[in-house]
């Protein structure tokens, strides 16, 4: 199988030169679905800049107060009207250390204990299986979280020759390799002290996340269904396949 080269940190990928069929476009659900995820991916890979934090802070509300979610992308809205020095400051104190970060956002880290361990070796063999891999240029192993959103959002939108997946096959991944301890991470995040912005980020990605797993569990059920999601939060971020 060709797998195609992803940078599953940003969600930017580089598809080989050989084109690929035109998809079909998304559903509207669909579509938001990709850029929540797209969002958060670029919001848990780098320190927001100040055009990113400009564009969160004008965009409107997704619906009227009172979910979780509405309320998380309201508080994320409002944390955007920090200056970017003050949030890339938060970003570093909680991930960057010359020792060991505040926070490792890995999936080994929070399933095993230790980095680059076996659900890193599990996740690779689903990626393989996918068509997908890691890009050359990218140094985090493809366990972290921003990276698990990122791949999340191909699976919706297809990448290159690599087509979207089924919402079965979307679900097989995320209870494989995100829903076990997203929670956990994200919990840890939002509470870690002069966590600042990132406590909004944190908040707003586990009320997604949540929803996801709510509708994931549904499945199997009485249907598909899904929460309103903010509009177009990707022309905040500047994601794109």
């Amino acid at each position: 199988m060709h797998r195609t080269s992803t940078d599953l940190r940003s969600g930017v990928h580089a598809p080989p030169h050989t084109p690929a069929p035109m998809a079909p476009p998304l559903s509207p659900v669909e579509q938001a679905r990709a850029d929540c995820y797209g969002l958060a991916a670029r919001l848990l890979s780098a320190p927001a800049d100040a055009a990113l934090l400009q564009a969160l802070a004008s965009m409107q509300d997704a619906r009227p107060a009172g979910s979780v979610l509405a309320d998380a992308w309201r508080s994320l809205r409002e944390a955007a009207r920090a200056p970017a020095r003050e949030v890339a400051e938060a970003f570093d104190a909680l991930f960057v250390s010359i020792g060991t970060p505040r926070l490792n956002p890995y999936a080994s880290v929070y399933r095993s204990g230790f980095m680059m361990d076996q659900p890193l070796a599990d996740l690779r063999a689903d990626l393989r299986a996918l068509g997908l891999a890691r890009a050359r240029h990218v140094g985090e192993p493809e366990d972290h979280l921003a990276a698990l959103c990122a791949t999340m959002r191909v699976l919706i939108t297809g990448v290159g020759p690599v087509p979207a997946r089924p919402l079965e096959r979307q679900r097989q991944f995320f209870d494989r390799h995100v829903a076990p301890w997203y929670a956990e991470c994200l919990n840890d995040m939002e509470h870690a002290p002069d966590a600042g912005f990132y406590a909004a980020a944190a908040r707003f990605v586990r009320a997604f996340l949540d929803i996801e797993t709510e509708a994931f569990e549904m499945l199997e059920g009485s249907g598909w269904r899904h929460e309103s999601l903010p509009s177009d939060p990707l022309s905040a971020a500047g994601e794109g396949p």
